[in-house]
C-alpha cells in the first residue's frame, strides 16, 4: 500500500470514528433517560438490574443479526485469552452503571452525567500509557489534548459546585455522595476501555467482544443486588413488583447497547484518548433529557450558568481532543502496540492488521444458521412480553421534546449505520 492509498485509508476511518463516537454519545444519552424511575422509590440496585436485563439481551441479539454465530464463534477461538478481558471488562461496567443510578438520584440526570463522564480523561491516561497513543504526535496536538482535557476538568468543578447550592445540611450530604458516585463510576469506565483497546488492536470485531462482555455485565449487577437489596428471593420479589416499568429498562439497556457498539467502533479506529471524549457528548443529550424532558432545572434557577456553562465546557474539551487526528508517526506507534499483541498471543499479523484498518482477510464463519432466526425471535419476544403490561411512569415528561430528542437520536442511528457499512461491512 502507498503512502498516498494509505493516508486516504486512514482518513477514511478517522471520519468513521467520529461519526461512531457521535451516534455514540446520542444513543449512550438516551439509555440513561429510564434510570430516572429510580426517583419513584425503586431500589438502585433493581434499576441497574433491569438495565442489564435488557443489556444481556441486546448484546447477544444484534451481533447474531448482524454477523451471525458462525463468525461470533470464529472470532472468539481465535482470540480465547479475550474472553476473561471481555468478562472483567463487563463486571466494571456493572459496578460503575450502579453507581450512576446513586448519582441521579441525588443530582439529577443532567448534572450527573459530564462528571461521570471524567472517564475520557482516565481512558487517555490508559491510551498513552499502555497503548502508545498520542506518542509520536506534534507539539500541537498535544497541546489541544491537554487543552481539552483541562476544559472537561474545569466544567466537571463548575458542575460539582452547582451541586453544593442546596438549602439543608442532608440535602448538601446527599449532593456529596451523588458526586463521589459519579467520580467513582467515572474511575470505572475509564479503566474498562483498557480491555476494548486490548481487543481492537488484537483484531476483534467489536460485536463479538460485547457478547462475552456481556456475562460479568450480568453476573456482577445480579450479585450486587442480592446481596444489598435483601438476598436472591428478595431481588425476584422486587422484580415483579417493578414488572410494570420493567420494560423501559430493558428498552433502555437496549438502546445503551446500541451506543456501546459506536462506542466500541469509535475506540477501535481512532483510539480510546480520541473516541471516548467524542462519545461522551452523551452528557449533552444526558443535559437535554435532563432539563427539556424532565424540567429538572426548573427548581434549581441559581445554578444554571454552572450546569450550562460546565456542560459546554466539557463538550467543547472533548471535541478538541476527539478532533485531534493521529498523524502518521502516532498510527506507528499505534502499530507497534498491535505486533506486541501479536507476538505475546501467536496471531497472524497480516490478518490483524487488516481487521485493525476495517478490513478481514477472509469472511471466517460467515454462514448462516437456522437458529439465529430463534435468538432474534427470542428477544423481540421478550420486549413484547414486557409492553404487555407495562405502564407509564408517573414522572413528568415534556412529550414534545421528548419526541424530538428520539427523532434525532434515530437520525444519528441511520447515518452511522450507513457510514460504517460502507466502510467496514462493520468489520
Amino acid at each position: 500500500m502507498n503512502d498516498g492509498t494509505q493516508s486516504k485509508s486512514i482518513m477514511s476511518l478517522h471520519a468513521v470514528g467520529v461519526v461512531s463516537g457521535i451516534a455514540a454519545g446520542a444513543w449512550l444519552g438516551s439509555a440513561e433517560a429510564p434510570t430516572k424511575l429510580v426517583t419513584m422509590g425503586f431500589s438502585p440496585f433493581l434499576i441497574s438490574l433491569g438495565m442489564v436485563m435488557g443489556v444481556f439481551v441486546a448484546r447477544w441479539t444484534i451481533p447474531v443479526a448482524v454477523k451471525g454465530t458462525s463468525y461470533i464463534w470464529a472470532d472468539l477461538r481465535e482470540k480465547p485469552h479475550l474472553i476473561v478481558w471481555g468478562i472483567v471488562a463487563g463486571m466494571l461496567w456493572a459496578v460503575a452503571n450502579t453507581l450512576t443510578v446513586f448519582a441521579i438520584r441525588n443530582v439529577g440526570l443532567s448534572v450527573a452525567f459530564p462528571l461521570w463522564n471524567l472517564n475520557s480523561l482516565v481512558g487517555m491516561f490508559w491510551g498513552w500509557l499502555l497503548f502508545n497513543e498520542l506518542r509520536g504526535s506534534g507539539s500541537k496536538q498535544r497541546l489541544v489534548v491537554l487543552g481539552g482535557a483541562t476544559a472537561i476538568v474545569i466544567g466537571a468543578c463548575l458542575l460539582a459546585y452547582s451541586t453544593t447550592n442546596h438549602d439543608s445540611i442532608a440535602q448538601r450530604d446527599a449532593a456529596t455522595l451523588g458526586v463521589l458516585a459519579a467520580v467513582g463510576a467515572a474511575l470505572l469506565w475509564g479503566t474498562m476501555y483498557i480491555p476494548y483497546r486490548k481487543a481492537y488492536i488484537s483484531g476483534m470485531n467489536p460485536l463479538s467482544f460485547v457478547t462475552v462482555f456481556t456475562v460479568g455485565e450480568l453476573g456482577t449487577v445480579f450479585a450486587l443486588a442480592a446481596v444489598f437489596d435483601g438476598g436472591v428471593a428478595n431481588v425476584f420479589h422486587s422484580l415483579e413488583e417493578a414488572r410494570p416499568v420493567l420494560f423501559w429498562l430493558f428498552f433502555g439497556g437496549f438502546c445503551w447497547v446500541i451506543g456501546d457498539l459506536f462506542q466500541q467502533y469509535a475506540a477501535k479506529y481512532i483510539g480510546i484518548s480520541r473516541g471516548i471524549p467524542l462519545s461522551n457528548t452523551n452528557q449533552l443529550w444526558g443535559l437535554a433529557w435532563g432539563a427539556l424532558v424532565f424540567g429538572e432545572l426548573a427548581h434549581m434557577s441559581d445554578s444554571h450558568t454552572f450546569i450550562v456553562g460546565g456542560s459546554l465546557i466539557m463538550i467543547a474539551g472533548a471535541m478538541a481532543i476527539s478532533f485531534a487526528e493521529a498523524p502518521a508517526d502516532e498510527q506507528r506507534h499505534w502499530q507497534l502496540a498491535m505486533e506486541r499483541e501479536c507476538a505475546r498471543y501467536g496471531l497472524n499479523r497480516d490478518r490483524i492488521a487488516a481487521a485493525v484498518m476495517g478490513a478481514e482477510t477472509e469472511r471466517h464463519g460467515s454462514s448462516r444458521r437456522w437458529w439465529e432466526l430463534l435468538i432474534v425471535a427470542a428477544a423481540a419476544t421478550v420486549f413484547v412480553w414486557l409492553a404487555s403490561f407495562a405502564e407509564r411512569p408517573s414522572i413528568e415528561m415534556n412529550l414534545g421534546w421528548l419526541l424530538a430528542i428520539v427523532a434525532a437520536s434515530l437520525a444519528l442511528l441511520v447515518g452511522a449505520v450507513i457510514v460504517l457499512w460502507k466502510r467496514t461491512r462493520f468489520a
